[in-house]
């Protein structure tokens, strides 16, 4: 994801872009508690249970602590984004509860493409033992699902536009094609937000006041958001560890202009989610910037490692832009 200060056209609206984009899984779930509820339940009426309408209160206490600094700061406004299934909605409720203030809410918006991944309709414990198993073997991102969706399919109408119709396409005449396509051809949910972030279109109106994205999902849907946001490769996501329930991520504009999951979280945290030293390293950049910044924070000895390189240096950064900045520039020549 490029800098949000990356383009002078930018400098007029970079003062409306969230401080914080908070990535938040539901409670624990009926079906987490018991899988055989999948067998009769529709998967997005499944509620919460007992324990995850705690942890969604808890959450709640937390993220706010987060939002205000430890309660030493009033001037934050929240924007809630939440998926469809009963299970996010009622972790939401009890995350907003009494903690957040109507004054502080400027929002509140249902996203159907944060919904979890599809697995079927209801669903045989058996057979879904049986496709787990096998997704393993054939590899987590590309295995689709038998009549569901693959984590490549989520990670389409997460990110860019995608085509929900594979199934659809055979033996139709062109212009039966042509109107599916119109129909069902959408942008992601992430090209949506940044876009809304870009032209501030998120009700923030008083940029004195920080903003802060709060987007309640699933564990893979957050994962691959993550993946999309920092172009984290497959082999990358297949390392990563799904959050817990009510498990969250920040992801807090660095002193550059990026988003990075550094700002808030210690690096023992990213180690723990799967993250490899290259990318905690991407992660510390896109916070810090450059060597000289990083000094100034308490950080493991390793990290001069990355600075080391000739490539890496203050010097180089200044005149040639990030790792990051340059391979997107590549890329996007070679588009």
């Amino acid at each position: 994801m490029h800098s949000v200060f990356g383009s002078d056209s930018m400098k007029n609206t970079e003062k409306y872009m969230p401080k914080r984009i908070i990535l938040v899984r539901h409670g624990e779930s009926e079906g987490n508690e018991n899988e055989e509820v999948l067998e009769y339940v529709p998967n997005y009426k499944i509620k919460l249970s007992n324990k995850g309408i705690q942890q969604a209160q808890n959450v709640g206490s937390k993220i706010k602590k987060v939002i205000s600094e430890n309660g030493e700061s009033e001037n934050w406004k929240v924007l809630f984004y939440v998926s469809p299934s009963e299970r996010t909605k009622q972790t939401l409720e009890r995350i907003i509860g009494e903690k957040f203030p109507e004054d502080k809410v400027i929002g509140l918006k249902e996203e159907c493409r944060l919904r979890e991944q599809h697995f079927g309709n209801f669903q045989d414990l058996e057979k879904r033992k049986k496709i787990k198993r096998t997704r393993n073997r054939y590899g987590k991102f590309f295995y689709r699902v038998p009549d569901g969706e693959s984590s490549a399919d989520v990670y389409d109408r997460v990110s860019s536009k995608f085509l929900a119709f594979h199934f659809l396409i055979k033996n139709l005449t062109y212009a039966q094609f042509a109107h599916i396509t119109s129909i069902f051809s959408r942008p992601g949910f992430l090209e949506t937000l940044w876009r809304e972030m870009e032209t501030n279109r998120l009700n923030n109106k008083n940029p004195s006041e920080e903003l802060n994205l709060i987007i309640v999902s699933h564990g893979l849907t957050i994962l691959l958001f993550l993946m999309k946001w920092f172009n984290w490769t497959v082999e990358q996501f297949h390392g990563l560890s799904n959050p817990s329930n009510c498990e969250y991520r920040v992801l807090q504009l660095g002193c550059n202009g990026e988003y990075s999951l550094a700002m808030h979280h210690k690096l023992e945290e990213l180690r723990a989610w799967g993250l490899s030293e290259e990318m905690i390293h991407d992660q510390i950049f896109r916070a810090y910037g450059t060597k000289k910044n990083l000094k100034s924070t308490i950080f493991l000895p390793k990290s001069d490692v990355f600075f080391d390189d000739k490539e890496n240096s203050d010097e180089f950064l200044e005149e040639n832009g990030s790792k990051t900045k340059r391979k997107l520039a590549y890329i996007n020549q070679k588009a």
